[in-house]
C-alpha cells in the first residue's frame, strides 16, 4: 500500500513538474507576443505621428500661401476712387441754413460749417442671401463645373467680363488655361527688340499687347500650357488675368479641403473680396509694378 502511494506521489510530482514547465513556456510565449504587439504598435504610432507632422507641415505651407495670396490681392487692389474724389474734388453740397449776423461772418464760417455737417460714414457689407445659399451648397459638394449655380453666376458677372478682350480666340484660350491651371506669367527680359523671336512677334511684342491689340508697353508675357509661343500682355490685361487666377486658386483650395481653419462665412467673404478685385480689374483699375 505504501509502495502504491509512493508511485502515485511520484506520478503526481511528474505531472506537477510538467504543468509547471508548460506554464512557464506559456508565460514566456505570452510575454514575447505582448512585446511584439507593443513594438508593432510603437512602430505604427511613430509612422502615424510622422504622417501627422508632414500633414501639418503641408497645411502650414498652404496657409502661408493663402496668407501670401491675401497679401498679394490686398497689395494689388486699387485705391478707392471715392476717397480720392472726396480729397481732391469739391466739397459736396449739403442742405441746411445757418443764420449769420453779417456777410463777412457767413463767408468766414462757411467752410467750418460745411465741415461740421459732414456725415459719419462707415463701411458696411451685407451678403446676397441667394448667392450665399448657393455658396453653402457648393461648399458641401465642391466642384469646378461652371454650370453649377454658384460658379455660373460668377462666370456671367465677373469671369467672362474680366477676360473679354479684342482678340476673342486668344481670350478663350486664356480662360481655358486658367481653368486647367496651366497658364504661366513671367516678366519680360530686358532683351533688345531685334532679338525677339518671330513667333513671339506674331503674338504681340514688347510694344504691342497680344490680347487688346493696342500699342502698349508690355512688361509681362504669358504661356498657355505646353505651347512654345509667348504672348506679350499689357499691365492692364495682366491684372485682369491675375485677378481671375487668384479666384480660381482660392476655390481650388476650398475644393481640396485645405482651408480647415476658416468657417463658411470667412470663405464666403474672401470669395466676395476676390470678386471685388475682378470687378475693379474689368473696370480698368490696377496697380502697375514699378
Amino acid at each position: 500500500e505504501l509502495k502504491l502511494k509512493d508511485e502515485e506521489c511520484e506520478r503526481l510530482s511528474k505531472v506537477r513538474d510538467q504543468l509547471g514547465q508548460e506554464l512557464e513556456e506559456l508565460t514566456a510565449s505570452l510575454f514575447e507576443e505582448a512585446h511584439k504587439m507593443v513594438k508593432e504598435a510603437n512602430v505604427k504610432q511613430a509612422a502615424a505621428e510622422k504622417q501627422l507632422k508632414e500633414a501639418q507641415g503641408k497645411i502650414d505651407v498652404l496657409q502661408a500661401e493663402v496668407a501670401a495670396l491675401k497679401t498679394l490681392v490686398l497689395s494689388t487692389s486699387p485705391t478707392s476712387p471715392t476717397k480720392e474724389f472726396q480729397s481732391g474734388g469739391r466739397t459736396p453740397f449739403k442742405k441746411g441754413h445757418a443764420r449769420n449776423k453779417s456777410t463777412s461772418s457767413a463767408m468766414g464760417g462757411s467752410h467750418q460749417d460745411l465741415t461740421m455737417m459732414q456725415p459719419i460714414v462707415k463701411d458696411c457689407k451685407e451678403a446676397d442671401l441667394s448667392l450665399y445659399n448657393d455658396f453653402r451648397s457648393w461648399k458641401d459638394e465642391p466642384t469646378m463645373d461652371r454650370k453649377c449655380p454658384f460658379l455660373d453666376k460668377i462666370y456671367r458677372e465677373d469671369i467672362f467680363p474680366c477676360l473679354t478682350f479684342s482678340k476673342s480666340e486668344l481670350a478663350s484660350a486664356v480662360l481655358e488655361a486658367v481653368e486647367n491651371n496651366t497658364l504661366s506669367i513671367e516678366p519680360v527680359g530686358l532683351q533688345p527688340v531685334r532679338f525677339v523671336k518671330a513667333s513671339a512677334v506674331e503674338c504681340g511684342g514688347p510694344k504691342k499687347c497680344a490680347l487688346s491689340g493696342q500699342s502698349k508697353s508690355c512688361k509681362h508675357r504669358i504661356k498657355l500650357g505646353d505651347s512654345s509661343s509667348y504672348y506679350y500682355i499689357s499691365p492692364f490685361c495682366r491684372y485682369r488675368i491675375t485677378s481671375v487666377c487668384n479666384f480660381f486658386t482660392y476655390i481650388r483650395y476650398i475644393q481640396q479641403g485645405l482651408l480647415k481653419q476658416q468657417d463658411v462665412d470667412q470663405m464666403f467673404w474672401e470669395v466676395m473680396q476676390l470678386r471685388r478685385e475682378m470687378s475693379l480689374a474689368k473696370l480698368g483699375y490696377y496697380k502697375e509694378e514699378l
